[in-house]
């Protein structure tokens, strides 16, 4: 934005900085967060201390104090975040998406740089990594960032006493894999901060691991999580976890109950190259957790490229019973809004221009970065004239060729699954699950009396592209 446009926004603007003042001790610094949060919507070609500094006509050593030793609390600032979009912006089908980002660093000073992956640079590089968590509405309009963390690498870092130090690391912080970051994340939204997910979504990394998706069931949380292609199963209810088990490619195309389901086309989304069609089928699903014990059933869906049919997606559903088919695609699907947020977060207010080397100022530059994010992401709500939310299925749905072909596929064939706008969940047939069980209500159901609807009364109804509650 230009000066003459963030002054326009002034009364905008300083009315939601006033909803923060809580997590200041002293108007000094409340004036800072303006000060750093007005240099983030500028057009500044590069948004780090010093240039933010010059153009609030500030000396550089203030923000740079403000980021580092001033008294706030950043904590409460990302609570804040996350208490507005729940007043504000609620949406009973809402998404929680989980990604990760790198931010590329020279040297080895800044607190959890490290050698490894780097999604800004596709290689291995020298980098500092964030775990992000994004609310979007169901129809993908309303998107913010609801929680940033660096991720302590484990080796260099975790076991470097003394780097640690000198970087500012809290003692109390120890190295947590980055699906134990996320899933803590999606906690604390739920429980602390009265946030409501009506799905979560992630990619295979977090997709595969048992432990995010059992802490997503003990919270009560619908999911539709991309898995890997050798991920491990069964497509019938086993006796016992002893029974051999099948990648989830081989189940996908050879088990019975898969070749059971027509494939159904679905238009994803529309693409520079023309409409993106993708061919899916789902069925019963069962998983090996710990050593004896066997949960589900699950939803394993299968997805392929129409034009490429080598290009095969699967993903792992806890969806009930009544979801259609083209919800649980548009949610496997729906992964975009976190990547536009952290594509607008660091082209557009400087995310990754950070050259603070604490990792208490490089986190408050995570935080201050999402009241930032969240002012723009309301101004676009309020233009669009707040129409965002989970009335429809705006992206993932069938194709009228598709339709027919499906309704003629299943004449003569076993039920189709749930996901398919039948009421029948997976494991209706007088199966029993053995091992723990999958949780269905958990936390949702505990905060039910806060105005959130319980789990039974959030299942979507068959036949309809309405997402009815």
């Amino acid at each position: 934005m230009t000066e003459q446009q963030i002054r326009a926004l002034g009364p905008a603007l300083a009315e939601y900085l006033d909803e923060f003042a809580d997590c200041f001790v002293s108007a000094d610094t409340r004036y800072h967060l303006k000060e750093y949060v007005r240099g983030q919507l500028s057009n500044l070609p590069r948004k780090s201390v010093e240039p933010i500094a010059h153009l609030a006509d500030v000396p550089p050593r203030t923000l740079q104090e403000f980021l580092s030793l001033s008294a706030w609390d950043e904590g409460r600032l990302r609570d804040t975040v996350q208490r507005l979009v729940a007043r504000d912006h609620a949406d009973a089908q809402a998404v929680a998406i989980v990604d990760e980002s790198g931010h590329a660093k020279k040297g080895t000073k800044t607190a959890c740089v490290h050698r490894q992956y780097c999604g800004a640079t596709g290689k291995i590089d020298n980098c500092v990594m964030s775990v992000h968590l994004c609310y979007a509405s169901f129809d993908g309009r309303f998107r913010a960032m609801l929680d940033s963390d660096l991720f302590l690498p484990e080796h260099g870092w975790d076991d470097d006493a003394k780097r640690r130090r000198a970087a500012g690391i809290p003692d109390a912080l120890a190295y947590r894999a980055k699906h134990h970051v996320a899933l803590e994340q999606v906690r604390h939204a739920v429980m602390d901060n009265g946030m409501h997910f009506g799905w979560v979504t992630a990619d295979e990394w977090y997709g595969e691991k048992p432990a995010f998706v059992e802490g997503l069931e003990a919270l009560g949380l619908r999911f539709v999580l991309e898995i890997p292609r050798n991920l491990m199963g069964w497509a019938r209810e086993p006796a016992d976890a002893d029974v051999p088990r099948g990648e989830v490619q081989h189940l996908a195309r050879w088990s019975t109950p898969m070749l059971r389901q027509p494939w159904v086309d679905f238009h994803v989304k529309d693409a520079g190259t023309g409409a993106m069609v993708w061919e899916v089928r789902a069925a019963p699903f069962w998983m090996r957790r710990g050593r004896s014990g066997v949960v589900g059933p699950y939803w394993l869906v299968v997805a392929r490229d129409r034009l490429d049919q080598g290009e095969v997606k699967y993903f792992l559903s806890n969806a009930g019973a009544g979801v259609p088919l083209e919800v649980i695609v548009h949610v496997a699907f729906g992964r975009w809004p976190v990547e536009r947020c952290i594509e607008d977060e660091k082209s557009e207010l400087g995310l990754g221009h950070f050259e603070c080397r604490k990792y208490p100022a490089v986190l408050r530059h995570l935080r201050l970065t999402q009241v930032s994010h969240l002012f723009l992401a309301r101004q676009a709500d309020g233009l669009a004239g707040g129409k965002s939310g989970g009335d429809g299925v705006p992206g993932a749905r069938r194709v009228p060729r598709a339709a027919r072909r499906a309704d003629a596929g299943r004449r003569g064939r076993p039920p189709a699954s749930a996901g398919q706008g039948v009421t029948g969940h997976p494991g209706d047939a007088g199966t029993q699950r053995r091992g723990p069980r999958v949780a269905r209500e958990g936390a949702s159901a505990r905060v039910a009396g806060d105005g959130h609807p319980r789990r039974t009364a959030e299942v979507l109804h068959p036949a309809t592209e309405l997402v009815a509650l």
